[in-house]
């Protein structure tokens, strides 16, 4: 049988196989189908090979490998999955292996971001963001703005970053040799570097804001996730003594694994109260408690920050914690996904992430907003505002104190935090890499300290670096926005030089939002007040 045959057959089974879950899997928890349900569903799947058959065979192009997997994995499964919500998804092997990747937190490279970014003439090249403190492209002298011209004697220009990633990627203690262009230097960079474990970390910075008041940043949730947020609470609390406040920030954080979500809500609430409830049709209902209430009653106030894009296992904890008093909400109103996918695992290393629950804060609140009659489009990247405002059509539950609270479109924060959009002048420095080109024009000739502060001087060099570089501006735009410029200039700076460590922590201490969570923590003190006499009047009455 020819490769290719065996390819669309390969392909074909699949999707069948795809079908056979929806149809089936589920089924093995409920009642049989009845004989009609079984006959209608062969039928559908006839006229699936019926069609494909005639494609293959007919279409006015022939059908290689390239066109068969992107009409099956692009098309007929996503297509199929897609039509029951926004959240089911099937995996090729490619983007399994990438999932199974970011769960487990680690992988096999040099440790270092990259992106894309095109030069005056408009070529494309990869360019080093930062490299991960630790990890062999940190220790060798990697910088960031460094841009990688081959990887092992084969180009990288013109490639995407994905390319690039996998070229860099490989087992642990193999060599690759990686070329770099640098600013300031004549020649290129040739560095030797030997492959490692790199830890990619859900808790990216967590930090003293002022004393007393830690800050812990989660980006997303996965298996080292609740352990990283535990460790950043005892680091705390060994070198501060008691906390008095902690801001946790949420914002842009999809989601993740659940099991993460419920043992990180752990650390903050009450044993055995719930973090979350699951109920689907063909499993059965579960309720996830708290199992060793480490954060105990009322320790330290908490000021949780969100927005639009903070999503799922995210909105787990956001939701657990507010229903339950323990921390104030701050921010945008949340994304709203309260749909549990469950990923089977179906063959040659692709998987189905189908959903199977829906899930309910501890006060009962359906999360999901609603997807009906709205376009895959849409339903990630429009948000109407107006419509959110809008609460007469949510559910109305009730937190452990009485407080209100809103179910069906995502998590409301007790506190809104207005985020301002960016204007023309900031789109055009962030859109021609303004701070990050400069950061490495300037410090091909100079260094910085950690006591540097951006002066007159050097905000002098980098409108004249601007000027060179045909990047439009006013001196008005600069006044009006001279904090934001400054801590961009800084943040891009202390990265080079110090790390990106050192580089987010420049940027959170100059976020307006962390800043504005930051002052609404008496009011997360009034929530901590508030439990601990409901315990109190609960005690007397026992």
């Amino acid at each position: 049988m020819a490769p290719r045959t065996r390819r669309a057959l390969f392909s074909v089974t699949l999707v069948l196989a795809s079908c056979a879950v929806l149809g089936s899997v589920i089924s093995q928890k409920v009642a049989a189908q009845s004989a009609s349900d079984e006959s209608t569903l062969r039928d559908s799947l006839h006229e699936f090979t019926d069609v494909y058959s005639i494609v293959e065979q007919n279409y006015a192009e022939p059908l290689d490998q390239d066109k068969t997997d992107k009409a099956i994995y692009d098309g007929a499964i996503p297509g199929m999955l897609h039509v029951l919500d926004p959240h089911s998804n099937f995996y090729d092997p490619k983007a399994f292996a990438q999932m199974r990747e970011d769960q487990h937190g680690k992988y096999y490279g040099v440790g270092m971001s990259i992106q894309p970014q095109p030069d005056k003439a408009g070529i494309i090249h990869i360019v080093v963001l930062a490299p991960f403190e630790g990890t062999p492209a940190y220790k060798a002298g990697i910088r960031p703005g460094d841009v990688i011209m081959s990887v092992d004697g084969k180009t990288a220009v013109g490639l995407d970053s994905a390319a690039v990633a996998t070229m860099l990627k490989g087992p642990k203690g193999t060599h690759v040799s990686v070329v770099m262009a640098r600013e300031g230097k004549e020649g290129p960079l040739a560095f030797d570097l030997v492959r490692d474990e790199i830890p990619r970390y859900s808790v990216d910075l967590a930090f003293m804001l002022k004393p007393g008041i830690g800050y812990i940043h989660v980006t997303n949730f996965m298996e080292t996730t609740s352990r990283e947020v535990g460790d950043a609470l005892a680091k705390f609390e060994s070198a501060n003594g008691n906390l008095h406040g902690l801001v946790i920030d949420l914002r842009n954080n999809p989601g993740g694994l659940l099991n993460e979500a419920v043992n990180m809500s752990d650390k903050f609430l009450q044993k055995g109260q719930i973090v979350v409830s699951q109920r689907g049709r063909a499993f059965p209902d579960q309720v996830y408690r708290s199992a060793h209430g480490e954060g105990g009653s009322g320790k330290y106030p908490i000021v949780v920050i969100v927005n639009r894009n903070t999503a799922s296992a995210a909105e787990i904890v956001s939701g657990a914690l507010q229903d339950h008093d323990r921390a104030l909400i701050v921010g945008e109103t949340t994304f709203g996904k309260g749909l549990v996918q469950t990923v089977f695992q179906i063959s040659e290393n692709t998987g189905l992430a189908l959903t199977t629950y829906h899930y309910y804060t501890p006060s009962g609140r359906l999360i999901q907003r609603s997807y009906d009659g709205v376009s895959l489009y849409d339903y990630y990247y429009v948000r109407d505002d107006a419509k959110k405002a809008d609460k007469s059509n949510l559910e109305v539950k009730l937190t452990d104190s009485g407080r209100t609270v809103y179910g069906g479109g995502g998590i409301t924060p007790d506190e809104k935090i207005e985020v301002p959009d960016l204007d023309r002048f900031q789109i055009a420095m962030l859109g021609h890499y303004g701070f990050f080109d400069f950061s490495k024009h300037y410090l091909a000739t100079h260094t910085v300290s950690k006591d540097m502060v951006v002066d007159d001087a050097m905000l002098q060099q980098f409108k004249d670096y601007l000027k060179a570089n045909q990047i439009d501006y006013k001196d008005s735009d600069i006044a009006s926005r001279i904090d934001w410029v400054k801590s961009n200039i800084k943040a891009e700076l202390f990265t080079s030089q110090f790390g990106q460590l050192e580089g987010l922590k420049v940027r959170a201490q100059a976020d307006p939002e962390i800043n504005k969570a930051e002052g609404f923590m008496p009011e997360a003190m009034a929530l901590v007040d508030r439990d601990k006499s409901q315990q109190k009047t609960a005690s007397l009455v026992h």
